[in-house]
């Protein structure tokens, strides 16, 4: 029904003497927290429940490093303290049997070093060789910013300026021609909004099998897309195609043959995110699925739109780039700025300009805080869902979106102190609010479950 598309990677032969000088200064803030995964699965706190000494001792421990890192990546900072840390980590059957640290009969053993290194890419790795951790993930993850970095493209947009690359890479912008085809060049997808049982899905993809033979030209047009089934048809904030599960055979090929013409808005909505960005210090504006209702695109650019009027009028004096790593999301139906315990800057369309600036100033060190640990929960939730399938042979283990991942690593880590549950093999298990069986046969307990 759809087509596989490959991904041709087309490398510049000439680099830019800044886009090089850009790419030497290392990882960035994203890519050390991915360096970290070992680290922080080997030493996160919520390992430690039997052992509250040691668990306190990472949890503080955690602390002062995550401060490290984030000093590390402020614009302009040059004086380090060199900060002496103490970790409890646990042991793994694949580390070195020459390790001298003690191991403790309980399962982990004591490391205590001392970083005073002054870039990210010099932290990550004495972290990991502190630990006795593999280092050899960190040289592919320093070098995955430059094979990204050598795509060019070859498309034309009409634009009122045409900025060089290496304005984008220097200032951290997105560039709208590198999005449009980095999305054209993806597979196609299929996704649900909801939790539909196996019947209801099946006749959903039941109905596009038949519209593809009846229409074969316009799925075409979904080439490097998402497709939803969702409650209404469009495209969505985000790019995904949305097909409306009421909606008939006819509706869905009018959305399917224009998608072609909705590049333009899609560029549009690009340029104001980047311009709403520029005027508050570099602050990204994104759109989350998971926090905020689903909206069309053309409703997700009245938002900018509206929005970028009313801060470009009020001329705030955000230092240029003084916010960058930091993320907002806009809402119509709030009137006071609030942050979101992942991080993001929830921000009404309607907020007083100097509301908005005094808030965000204020709690920009609280929300750069937020997002590293959000990073982190997000590393470690990965890794629990992976050990607990392996170890109780789930054949699915997920969660249902209104299970946070602090709720979901709670699960998972009650979920590997039990002994053996032969019962649990072979099942799908989900991580919900409540008991139940689903249609489909899927087991549904609650994230705070009872034995």
């Amino acid at each position: 029904m759809f087509y596989h598309w490959c991904t041709v990677r087309r490398l510049c032969p000439k680099k830019p003497l800044l886009q090089l000088v850009i790419q030497a200064r290392g990882l960035s803030g994203a890519d050390a927290i991915n360096a970290l995964r070992p680290f922080y699965f080997a030493v996160h706190p919520d390992f430690f429940g039997q052992h509250p000494r040691e668990r306190e001792i990472n949890e503080n421990s955690l602390k002062r490093l995550n401060g490290y890192l984030e000093n590390l990546q402020k614009p302009g900072s040059r004086s380090f303290k060199p900060t002496e840390l103490t970790f409890y980590v646990r042991e793994r059957e694949q580390n070195s049997s020459n390790v001298q640290e003690p191991f403790a009969a309980s399962g982990f053993r004591a490391v205590r070093f001392t970083l005073h290194t002054r870039d990210l890419l010099s932290t990550v790795l004495d972290i990991l060789k502190s630990c006795s951790l593999s280092t050899e993930h960190v040289q592919s993850l320093n070098g995955g910013g430059e094979s990204q970095s050598n795509q060019k493209t070859e498309r034309t947009f009409h634009r009122p300026i045409k900025w060089d690359k290496t304005y984008y890479s220097f200032t951290g912008f997105k560039d709208p021609e590198e999005e449009l085809e980095q999305a054209q060049r993806m597979e196609t997808t299929l996704r649900w909004q909801r939790s539909w049982g196996i019947a209801h899905r099946c006749s959903q993809l039941h109905s596009l099998s038949r519209l593809a033979q009846q229409s074969p030209e316009a799925p075409r047009n979904a080439k490097g897309r998402t497709v939803i089934f969702t409650d209404r048809s469009g495209m969505s904030a985000t790019g995904h195609v949305m097909l409306g599960t009421m909606d008939v055979h006819h509706h869905w090929t009018k959305i399917f043959e224009r998608l072609p013409s909705y590049s333009t808005l899609q560029r549009k909505v690009l340029l104001l995110e980047d311009n709403i960005s520029h005027l508050l210090g570099g602050i990204q504006v994104t759109y989350v699925e998971e926090l905020q209702p689903m909206l069309t695109l053309e409703e997700y650019y009245s938002i900018l739109d509206s929005f970028y009027n009313r801060v470009r009028n009020s001329r705030l004096p955000f230092h240029p780039r003084s916010l960058r790593g930091l993320q907002m999301i806009l809402e119509s139906d709030r009137y006071a700025p609030s942050l979101h315990e992942l991080g993001h800057f929830i921000v009404p369309t309607v907020c007083d300009p100097a509301t908005l600036q005094w808030f965000i100033l204020t709690k920009a060190q609280q929300a750069r805080e937020k997002l590293l640990r959000k990073e982190e929960l997000a590393l470690l939730e990965t890794e629990l869902i992976k050990a607990s399938a392996e170890k109780f042979c789930l054949q699915r283990l997920y969660k249902e979106l209104s299970v946070s991942s602090m709720q979901m690593i709670h699960a998972c880590s009650r979920l590997l102190e039990e002994e053996a549950l032969p019962y649990l093999q072979g099942m799908h298990l989900c991580i919900s609010h409540f008991y139940s069986v689903l249609q489909d046969g899927d087991l549904c307990i609650p994230w705070n479950w009872k034995n």
